[in-house]
């Protein structure tokens, strides 16, 4: 390791290092680390930066100082957190952000090849260019430039388009989905999703009060058709929320006259289609069509982030929308969000350069050869437990246990071993795919994913 020593970011890689170093020991015991200037002098940066990684470590708990003696590891419980708690999706999440925890649940593509660097350099570079001020102006509807790029990426044709004007810019998912839901006033009404679905959307509907109506993708991610028609016409569905290409995190692709005839359905009776363009670049297909190919454009919402391309410093939920562009104004305003503007033209800039499709092009064949090493280890480990769909294209393989076998079950036995899954109820309101499950191959592969997997069959074997 030899980062330069003038760089602004040199303590991201010191705290990478520190977090391998810990992680690589007994995270159940306790370990003296190396002084400020051993540390600076083994990774040949300045003491200043070893002491600001330290002290971000410091902040999360990880470790602590003994006066002139160190900085030493805090030893980590043995019993996994949040043991028994009712709710399976905090436990999840809280488990899999424990030191030591091999994650196998998380569905990120960037931690395989992220755009954080290039997008911190180009923000250094904007904050040269760009005047400083003493009270920043803040865009309440997100910075221009960032907004007409999006609107440009997302128009299509003289049906299909958009402009800068239709593009919302938050803090996060959640709460631009949560102003979205307010806007069209569809809070305690009645929601069509695709299952399993987002957890995350899940999570927001529920909190909109909104009844959710699940339906289930068959193995070639096709729906029942005939009961999709049987229930737009039933039940007063006021909106219908599904992914854009690939069914997240299904896996799977839906032809396209089936995205036709549903949105065909929907156009009829009026129903708001939010389409979840999370995952929309990271098809493995070419060409894979989405639902707002087919869409009313004056029932639809597109709804994304920035994360899953570039990284998690760029933590920001867009949504694209026609219609109520007053009542957009007014709950974005009254919320104020406080986005850094310069984060923002930068990201804009990445787009307009077509860095981000350089780095999707890349970030797409990394996915697929990460998803046909996970998928030949599984087939090694777990040949007869478990029945996967082949992802088309995301970062999770979906599968199912030949057996009944209860996932969660499953999911507590690994904790003991310090690994973590998603079990498949995670992805429904009505607790459907208990025998299901998720895995990532967005993963630390320097980590022992053979023995994690021959682990992950034993344990389907003891609860079978």
């Amino acid at each position: 390791m030899n980062p330069s020593k003038d760089s602004t970011f040199a303590y991201q890689a010191v705290y990478r290092y520190l977090v391998e170093l810990i992680e690589a020991n007994n995270p159940e015991g306790q370990q003296k680390l190396p002084s400020l200037r051993q540390l600076a002098l083994r990774l040949n940066v300045s003491v200043s930066t070893t002491k600001y990684a330290y002290s971000l470590l410091e902040d999360e708990g990880r470790i602590y100082a003994r006066p002139k003696l160190g900085y030493y590891t805090r030893a980590m419980p043995t019993a996994p957190l949040n043991e028994g708690a009712a709710n399976l999706l905090d436990n999840v999440f809280a488990n899999a952000r424990q030191p030591g925890m091999l994650a196998l649940s998380s569905d990120a593509p960037a931690m395989l090849l992220s755009l954080e660097n290039p997008l911190l350099m180009m923000e250094r570079e904007l904050t040269r260019q760009y005047p400083r001020s003493h009270a920043p102006l803040y865009q309440p509807f997100g910075e221009t430039e960032l907004r007409s790029v999006l609107a440009d990426r997302y128009t299509h044709s003289t049906t299909c388009y958009w402009r800068a004007e239709h593009v919302y810019i938050g803090s996060d998912l959640r709460s631009v989905l949560e102003l979205s839901l307010e806007a069209l006033n569809l809070h305690g009404m009645v929601a069509l999703v695709e299952s399993p679905c987002s957890w995350a959307i899940l999570r927001q509907l529920q909190v909109a009060r909104i009844r959710v109506i699940e339906m289930p993708l068959g193995d070639d991610g096709r729906f029942d058709l005939q009961k999709v028609q049987q229930l737009i016409q039933r039940e007063p569905i006021r909106l219908a929320v599904l992914s854009s290409t690939v069914s997240i995190p299904h896996g799977s692709l839906m032809p396209a006259e089936d995205k036709q005839q549903v949105c065909r359905w929907l156009a009829e009776r009026r129903i708001w289609l939010f389409e979840n363009d999370s995952y929309g670049e990271f098809s493995f297909v070419p060409g894979a069509s989405r639902y707002r190919d087919f869409a009313d454009p004056e029932r639809l919402l597109v709804f994304s982030t920035f994360d899953k391309i570039i990284g998690s410093e760029a933590p920001y939920g867009y949504i694209l929308c026609r219609l109520q562009g007053a009542e957009f104004h007014r709950l974005f305003l009254e919320r104020a969000f406080r986005l850094s503007p310069i984060r923002q033209k930068a990201i804009a800039k990445l787009f307009a350069t077509r860095r981000i499709d350089q780095h999707t092009q890349v970030l797409r064949s990394m996915l697929l050869d990460r998803m046909q090493r996970m998928q030949g280890l599984l087939h090694e480990h777990t040949e007869g437990q478990l029945q996967m769909i082949t992802p088309q294209g995301g970062a999770a393989i979906w599968m199912k246990a030949m057996r009944p076998v209860d996932m969660r079950r499953v999911f507590e036995r690994l904790l003991a071993k310090r690994i973590v899954i998603a079990p498949g109820e995670m992805f429904s309101q009505q607790g459907a795919w208990q025998h299901h499950l998720r895995l990532s191959y967005t993963i630390d592969w320097s980590k022992d994913i053979d023995h994690a997997l021959k682990l992950l069959a034993q344990a389907i074997r003891d609860e079978c």
